[in-house]
């Protein structure tokens, strides 16, 4: 039985490029900060941040795809990775909004200063 070598180079510049435009975008808008996308929220949140977090997660599931060789394995494995994990990120930043309204609401409307 015999193996025969598959050069992934290609495979890798591919990789590198689609994450690297990504990583590009963001950097631009981190620059820039557009102020139709900064001063406009949804969800008590700036568009910009939800830019942000959309592309960081495109960019962690692309690398688990990628590097992780997700694309041969089959659907039930796929989901048992991706499944989880969609979930706690998505549990992760509902807390983190949740929280951090409700601290910067008591901040604004208490007697308690921002002293930090």
């Amino acid at each position: 039985m015999s193996h025969e070598h598959v050069s992934n180079t290609k495979r890798i510049w591919v990789v590198f490029g689609i994450l690297s435009i990504i990583t590009i975008v963001e950097v631009i808008f981190g620059i820039l900060k557009p102020e139709s996308l900064h001063l406009n929220s949804f969800l008590s949140m700036n568009m910009l941040n939800w830019i942000f977090i959309i592309l960081t997660i495109v960019k962690a599931y692309y690398i688990v795809w990628a590097f992780m060789h997700m694309e041969g394995e089959t659907t039930s494995l796929k989901n048992a990775v991706v499944t989880p994990l969609v979930f706690l990120i998505l549990y992760l930043m509902f807390i983190l909004l949740v929280e951090g309204d409700y601290i910067y609401d008591v901040f604004r409307d208490s007697t308690i200063k921002w002293n930090f």
